[in-house]
């Protein structure tokens, strides 16, 4: 998911308000300032519409350097496939879409307002637009969003989705989802008194659910079209577009879906006629393509690979066509503390030592597109961000060789280990991290064999599996983590809370397991004073870090190329990446 910026978890934070501007017809020019929006240059997409027009028609082109985590909403966590997922399917909640701060702002979708809290936060009601249609002509209803958040939180089944609502609603004990625990009595956790409300019951009270409810796992799933684990293929679409030949691994296509009606709908304008997503395209071949106006969009949104980087900034043209967004994002690498001999803390501390963190940002592309150099979890976007440094790197970060040989001999590996590091092997900046990681440790001993795994499956099969991870000793493994929503549980939850990590793989934390950490965390959701709960996201993040379970690289910035045919074009600080609702083409 990456995914979902600067908001707390109590309240719904006031935000600054902009609209989206629009004007008939063609949009603007290449070379001028288009009417109604922003002027084409450098940075013009970060806080404003670039080319806007509400003209409709064409096809945008999307390329994507592996698979898709799963096309299933119940389950998919990339921040792309979130942001694409609002093409065929309606949450009760979502992010607006609209450029610049208003994008963290959560608004009505499939729901008529927002969540109405009783009993403390415990209970959350939502009522539900009449006249809302599935791809085959039925009417969406309170069962079909009951159906599909239920079903999610069948973990052996999804395994690649969030764990939120498995954690707070108020599931039967032993509950495993609407197939293995088919006619179990759910009213406890999910109740819907009529066919347009829907209840939400929690085991706690929680002042930030309108959160979850804005995940794609409250899209509405019809239980008769329901195929489980293949259901990511064949897909029952509630928004403006459908699937159409799609091709698992392959390509895939959203065409219109003539059952989709714009008064029901308020934040969708489905300008194209067509969208065109191309899988397993070479990562370098699609910014060459973007480049030329081949394709139009690099879906992963993480920016511009290194090989592209000094042809987009030293072309005056290419950089008027790009956008330098800083993110509340954390390029990262997880120490395995389940693999010996990183099971002693001195050895993983060899790793915080021993590494270059220069290097780091470096495979990342630099300080321009890669990030700043990082120290803790938390990037300093997000609120209750406090800036500490357990491991210094030495004054030109490159490392401390001394204090990691002195950690090996404490550990009792004073001639270094041998071990393996897992990275998503369709990511060019990973498989540079990790050669980084091979280079910067080998003079202290530390031998690493590099295994690079396919994006789609990395955290439900390879590096998210713990099986998988003790069985081919991975000890470590480079990861990546943007906000679910921007405050501290937002970011932190999923990476560092012991209890989402899943036995049978799928998790996208690998490596912290501190009951303390648990705790800390359930004591700061619980508190409803903002201020004194953002004081309590610091701390977590540094008893993690004295665990040394985590090698923080680089706090994320992406540089990413605006696409030359296409309208209505804006970063949405909620997704890190242009708005793919929100496009139309030239």
């Amino acid at each position: 998911m990456s995914i979902k910026r600067l908001r707390t978890v109590a309240a719904l934070s006031a935000v600054v308000a902009l609209a989206l501007s629009a004007c008939g017809g063609g949009g603007g020019n290449d070379n001028g300032t288009a009417a109604g929006g922003a002027k084409n240059e450098f940075n013009a997409g970060l806080a404003a519409v670039v080319n806007p027009s509400d003209k409709k028609g064409g096809t945008i082109k999307m390329g994507h350097s592996d698979t898709w985590d799963s096309l299933d909403p119940g389950e998919t966590y990339y921040g792309y496939a979130w942001n694409f997922a609002r093409l065929y399917g309606r949450s009760l909640l979502m992010f607006k879409p609209a450029p610049g701060k208003a994008a963290n702002e959560v608004v009505p979708d499939l729901a008529e307002g927002l969540g109405v809290p009783t009993d403390g936060g415990k209970t959350w009601t939502y009522k539900i637009r009449k006249g809302v249609k599935f791809d085959d002509g039925t009417e969406v209803k309170a069962k079909d969003v009951k159906y599909a958040v239920l079903r999610s939180t069948d973990k052996e089944t999804f395994p690649n989705g969030p764990a939120y609502f498995e954690a707070f609603l108020n599931l039967p004990a032993g509950y495993k989802g609407p197939y293995k625990s088919k006619g179990v009595n759910t009213d406890s956790a999910i109740s819907t008194p009529d066919d347009y409300t829907i209840v939400f019951h929690l085991k706690n009270g929680f002042g930030g659910f309108d959160y979850l409810a804005q995940l794609p796992q409250t899209m509405p799933v019809p239980e008769a079209k329901d195929t489980g684990a293949r259901y990511r293929n064949t897909i029952v679409s509630s928004g403006p577009y459908k699937f159409a030949n799609l091709q698992p691994d392959k390509s895939f296509e959203l065409v219109r879906n003539d059952k989709w009606d714009q008064a029901t709908d308020p934040n969708r304008k489905a300008l194209p006629d067509k969208y065109q997503v191309s899988l397993k395209v070479n990562a370098d071949d699609i910014d060459n393509r973007v480049i030329s106006g081949d394709l139009d969009i690099d879906v992963s949104g993480t920016g511009v690979q290194p090989a592209s980087l000094s042809k987009v900034l030293t072309d005056p043209a290419l950089k008027a066509q790009a956008d330098n967004a800083s993110l509340a994002r954390l390029w990262y690498t997880s120490i395995n503390p389940t693999v010996p001999p990183f099971n002693n803390i001195e050895c993983r501390k060899a790793i915080q030592y021993g590494m270059n963190k220069a290097s780091y940002q470096t495979a990342y592309g630099g300080p321009f597109s890669g990030g700043d150099l990082a120290t803790t979890l938390m990037p300093p976007l997000v609120p209750g961000y406090e800036k500490f440094d357990l491991y210094p790197a030495g004054p030109d970060s490159k490392g401390d060789q001394a204090k990691a040989k002195e950690a090996l001999t404490a550990c009792g590996q004073p001639n270094g280990f041998t071990t393996n590091m897992a990275y998503r092997s369709d990511r060019p900046r990973e498989k540079a991290t990790a050669e980084a990681f091979q280079q910067a440790l080998k003079p202290i001993g530390i031998n690493l064999t590099l295994k690079g795994y396919p994006s789609g499956d990395y955290f439900s099969q390879y590096a998210g599996n713990p099986p998988f991870v003790v069985a081919n000793k991975i000890g470590l493994a480079t990861n990546g983590w943007g906000a679910d929503w921007n405050d501290g549980f937002g970011f932190l939850s999923q990476i560092v809370d012991s209890r989402v990590i899943r036995p049978t793989g799928g998790s996208s934390n690998t490596s912290v397991r501190i009951p303390d950490v648990d705790k800390m965390l359930d004591a700061a959701i619980a508190e409803t004073d903002t201020a004194k709960r953002e004081k309590l996201w610091a701390p977590i993040d540094k008893r993690v870090m004295e665990e040394a379970v985590i090698y923080p690289g680089v706090y994320a910035k992406s540089l990413l190329l605006r696409p030359k045919n296409l309208s209505n074009v804006f970063i949405s600080e909620a997704f890190n990446m242009y708005d793919y609702l929100s496009l139309g083409v030239k």
